[in-house]
């Protein structure tokens, strides 16, 4: 053999083995692409934004949103950041669409990145009907929504990697529909069995979510032997804070201080909202050392926490004083600044306005939670996303994302007024 031909040859296998090198580069970083994200990647990584999603856009739920109208939010939540989204129910068409709409995208942009908290509704027996609410006994459909959001899961492994037994189903002032423990002690542990027998991904992250004294972080009452049980059997607690609320109903950390009364009016709102921003935080610490004492190490997250940006009613101006534009994102603010510290994941309520809530009411607050609103306005919280040409290219019933009043943050302060003094 010539000293060409063996120059030719070496050169050849060099070739062939780089090429076979960078083909298990290749096939190597794919793995990795294609590597399986579950609840425990997704939950408490700053990198998974959460959020609360409805995506009703008319006065009534039996109007439903489109798969088009659906994968228009899926964008723009997607050019929020936000890759979890949590759900409420599968009795309607909402959830089922929002998973094909998810699973469309991503067929289409396989970098596309969205997953799904699936919510199943839970009630007592005679819940939302002309009889008395009896709490001591489910309501017969219960079980047909947990079959229905076990079918999804199978259906939508890819997506569904979190599923929350019951919204707010414990807490004893939903006199409409709550129901004892022991009835979400046994669909927790209906569906760990499920995993344990290989039917549901051993991924899949059992919970509940519920209102934070549902947790035992309030009222001692609700420390139970079967809140224990349920704490226990969830893959992790997903608790609710609504320092909102409480200014009206529990208004001592709201209210000015006799210290403050000479602070501007700035300095006063301001002090409001760190205030509220604490209470929040206790709730969540006051629910965390509860778990601690019974589950060492149990998750515990933020299934909800939402400030109004309007009310007429005991929010508003002739009320408590909390609810204008300003207040609702500087709470957004201040509460994605402190979980992202800590790594806790926080289910912000909510995406988009929905008006089916108070219908009958348009100024009501439960209508205007969302970060944007019916005309597909940007509020407040997220003028900087807008700055930043995050919405570029992208539409809310064919109108482009804009700032809330021309992004004229003069004109914002005007409707914001300190709360009341503390007498």
């Amino acid at each position: 053999m010539t000293t060409r031909v063996i120059l030719i040859s070496g050169i050849v296998a060099l070739l062939m083995l780089s090429c076979g090198q960078n083909q298990i580069n290749k096939a190597s970083s794919n793995q990795l692409k294609q590597k399986e994200v579950t609840a425990k990647d997704i939950l408490g990584n700053p990198d998974y934004l959460a959020i609360s999603y409805g995506g009703y856009r008319q006065k009534s739920r039996d109007i439903q949103p489109t798969l088009k109208e659906i994968k228009e939010d899926m964008k723009i939540l997607a050019a929020m950041g936000v890759k979890i989204l949590r759900t409420y129910n599968v009795q309607l068409k909402q959830a089922p669409n929002i998973l094909k709409a998810i699973t469309e995208l991503k067929e289409t942009d396989p970098s596309f990145e969205m997953y799904v908290m699936l919510g199943v509704w839970i009630d007592c027996k005679n819940a939302w009907t002309e009889l008395p609410p009896n709490h001591e006994e489910e309501s017969e459909a219960n079980a047909g929504e947990i079959a229905r959001a076990v079918a999804l899961a199978k259906q939508y492994p890819e997506v569904v990697k979190i599923i929350a037994v019951g919204n707010e189903a414990m807490v004893r002032w939903a006199t409409s529909y709550f129901v004892r423990p022991k009835v979400i002690l046994k669909w927790v542990n209906h569906l760990q069995d499920l995993k344990k027998e290989g039917e549901l991904s051993k991924d899949l992250w059992i919970t509940s979510s519920d209102d934070f004294s549902s947790w035992g972080g309030g009222d001692r009452t609700y420390r139970t032997q079967n809140l224990e049980k349920i704490i226990n059997a969830v893959d992790y607690v997903s608790m609710h804070t609504y320092p909102m609320h409480n200014t009206h109903y529990n208004p001592q950390f709201w209210l000015v201080p006799e210290g403050e009364n000479n602070f501007t009016e700035s300095e006063k709102i301001e002090f409001a909202m760190l205030r509220a921003q604490k209470f929040a935080m206790k709730q969540y610490r006051d629910v965390k050392a509860y778990v601690d004492s019974i589950a060492v190490n149990k998750p515990v997250h933020i299934g909800e926490t939402g400030w109004a940006s309007v009310s007429n009613g005991f929010y508003g101006k002739t009320g408590s004083r909390a609810t204008d534009e300003y207040k609702s994102g500087r709470y957004y603010e201040l509460m994605r600044q402190w979980c992202t510290k800590e790594q806790i994941s926080c289910f912000y309520f909510e995406a988009f306005d929905e008006q089916w809530k108070d219908a009958a009411n348009p100024q009501g607050s439960e209508n205007h939670f969302g970060l944007i609103n019916l005309k597909g306005e940007a509020k407040y919280a997220i003028w900087d996303l807008v700055e930043q040409g995050k919405f570029k290219g992208l539409t809310r019933d064919g109108k482009a994302i804009k700032k809330t009043l021309n992004g004229d943050k003069k004109k914002l302060l005007e409707a914001v007024v300190a709360p009341p003094v503390k007498l």
